[in-house]
Parts: structure tokens; sequence; C-alpha cells
């Protein structure tokens, strides 16, 4: 069931759907599998955590953590911009023909598969 995501590690994101609808931030993971990803600042959960003690100084210490938990890659739209302004799109691929070189020198043509903003055209 794992497929590509059309989002990626790095992307600009906003959010469109949910408890943090209109919020923007920065994708930290990504994950494929489950079609989820993590963005920066969004949705936020706590996390109790507990004290363990391993000899020396290999222990943790307890208390409450915040951190970001993921949401569904649907709920998010990549961010481009247009004429200065940060703009929600979606996501299209286009295959790029190129010339590659073998190890001895020669060159044959290839295929390339690049992100393209639906909104724009332009390749992301």
């Amino acid at each position: 069931m794992a497929t590509g995501l059309s989002i990626k590690k790095g992307d600009l994101v906003r959010v469109v759907a949910g408890r943090d609808k209109g919020v923007e931030g920065r994708v930290i993971a990504v994950r494929a599998e489950h079609q989820r990803v993590v963005v920066e600042g969004v949705n936020r959960v706590k996390r109790h955590t507990k004290v363990v003690q391993q000899g020396g100084r290999g222990g943790t210490t307890g208390g409450i953590v915040t951190q970001e938990a993921s949401i569904h890659v649907s709920n998010v739209r990549l961010l481009v911009e247009v004429d200065g302004n940060k703009v929600p799109t979606r996501v299209g691929y286009r295959r790029d023909e190129v010339e590659k070189t073998r190890p001895d020198g020669t060159t044959y043509p290839a295929h390339r598969s690049v992100r393209v903003a639906r909104r724009t055209g332009e390749e992301i």
C-alpha cells in the first residue's frame, strides 16, 4: 500500500483542513507507508515521559514533552511563490528527456521525472 507522496521533507506547506487549518510550516518528516507528514508547529501534542534509570548517565528525565504529531498528507498543500505571494497548489509530474553519460564517455537519451506545480506549471 506504500505509494510515493508528492510532498517531500523540507517542503513549505499550508494546512487546509483540521484544527490547525491555515497554518504554514516546513515538513520535518514523511511517513510514506502511512501517507502522513509531520509539519513544524502543527498538530502539537503532549507526551508524558517516564523517568528511566539506567546505570550512570544513560537515564532520561521524566516530564511532559510537547512535540509535533503526524497529519494526513491530504490535509496539506504545497506552497509556491506567485507574484511575491505564497499560494497553495497541487503537485503533478512531468517526464523530461535528458542526456545521460556512461562511465566510458558515451551518451544516451533517458527520462527524468520532475515535480510540477499545477497552478503555475513550473518545476518545483
